[in-house]
């Protein structure tokens, strides 16, 4: 829902930073492997508890995603980088809940198990538009920098993102918020549902 307003400002704001990185020889594809590292390093944080230090890895981890697109972009963007930024994104979002379930498993793992399975939900149906829309030639207006068809929706990675940081700094709380959040991600799953029925229902000229 956010995330076609607040990427255009990521990208002026990391258009310089990625230019320097660019000019230095750093690739693209090292920073999705760093940002990913630093993302499974807070998911370890998040397990032991350590939950504000791990919000820190977590925004660089943000930070890095960002970063990656931007250096691409300063050159020519590869298939490899756009899989690698989509693949270990997902599993870096599913990561996350596991990890609060396994710091406490007793108030959270049933909780986490139910933003999982939102969380499949949102990225097989996300998944399986962009596929159809690669066949079909259809681009997505709103998002011309992704390297593949982005489909937005309810809920989309600022969103994610700001419900994890929200975990992070009431850690009591996550299970009301998994819930909440889970519930928003259904609706986002069903709504590209609904898209994909009406959009590919359409016989192709």
């Amino acid at each position: 829902m956010l995330d076609h307003r607040l990427l255009p400002l990521q990208r002026r704001i990391l258009a310089n930073p990625a230019r320097v990185l660019s000019a230095r020889g750093v690739q693209a594809d090292s920073l999705s492997l760093c940002g990913f590292a630093l993302g499974l390093m807070g998911c370890a944080l998040v397990a032991g508890g350590f939950y504000l230090p791990a919000l820190g890895f977590i925004l660089l981890n943000r930070l890095f995603d960002g970063l990656d697109g931007a250096v691409a972009r300063q050159s020519v963007p590869t298939d490899r980088g756009a899989f690698l930024d989509i693949a270990l994104d997902f599993f870096f979002y599913a990561a996350v809940p596991f990890s609060f379930a396994l710091a406490d498993p007793t108030r959270n793992a049933l909780a986490a198990a139910a933003l999982l399975l939102a969380f499949v939900g949102t990225g097989s149906s996300f998944l399986a538009f962009a596929v159809i829309a690669a066949k079909r030639g259809l681009a997505a207006s709103a998002f011309p920098q992704k390297g593949i068809y982005y489909l937005g929706g309810l809920t989309e990675g600022a969103e994610t993102i700001l419900i994890f940081a929200a975990m992070c700094v009431w850690p009591d709380y996550f299970a009301v918020l998994a819930w909440i959040f889970a519930a928003l991600a259904l609706v986002t799953t069903a709504t590209r549902w609904l898209w994909g029925w009406r959009i590919f229902g359409e016989v192709q000229q």
